[in-house]
């Protein structure tokens, strides 16, 4: 059975923001690492249009840069959305439903599945499905933008902790019931 992970970077103030910070070498391996590791992920419409800037390379990138695209190209992924007609490579669109996929998801796989977006999140919370959040911890004060939580969670208690690089620390939470 797979296990469903909500993880995303942000603010010190809860905040998620891909252009207010980049991450620092040690992160970006980091997260090359586990795109790799990952069974496959459960995008949101939005975050999934922000990531397909990794569907094709760029001649700005470096190595890391196509490490991480090439991974994340690799990976399957499950869009969902009402209002796309049609997903990318190595993706599928998920239109009705979400629910009975997310679970046969879960059901059938084995490893790892990421979830990306806090609105996508938050009804998979709401569902019972989230095995786990990581958050990911810069320290970064935003003020404001969209948060990580984008709703009530159910009691977390913190299964582990681990710091990357000079100034990220992950925070692991499961429920606790």
């Amino acid at each position: 059975m797979a296990k469903l992970l909500f993880g995303m970077n942000l603010s010190l103030d809860g905040y998620v923001d891909h252009e207010k910070f980049a991450p620092e070498p040690a992160m970006f391996r980091h997260w090359i690492e586990r795109v790799r590791a990952l069974t496959g992920s459960v995008y949101g419409r939005r975050m999934y249009e922000i990531m397909r800037y990794w569907d094709e390379d760029r001649p700005e990138w470096n190595g890391e840069h196509r490490e991480f695209a090439a991974a994340w190209r690799n990976q399957p992924k499950w869009v969902v959305s009402r209002s796309l007609a049609s997903v990318g490579p190595n993706a599928t669109l998920v239109s009705d439903d979400m629910e009975g996929v997310v679970r046969g998801l879960k059901a059938r796989l084995a490893g790892e599945l990421s979830v990306s977006g806090p609105d996508l999140a938050q009804s998979l919370t709401d569902l019972g499905l989230i095995d786990e959040y990581r958050l990911y911890l810069h320290p970064v004060v935003l003020g404001h933008g969209q948060p990580f939580f984008a709703g009530p969670r159910p009691p977390l208690r913190l299964a582990a902790s681990e710091r990357i690089g000079e100034s990220v620390i992950c925070l692991s939470y499961v429920p606790a019931g």
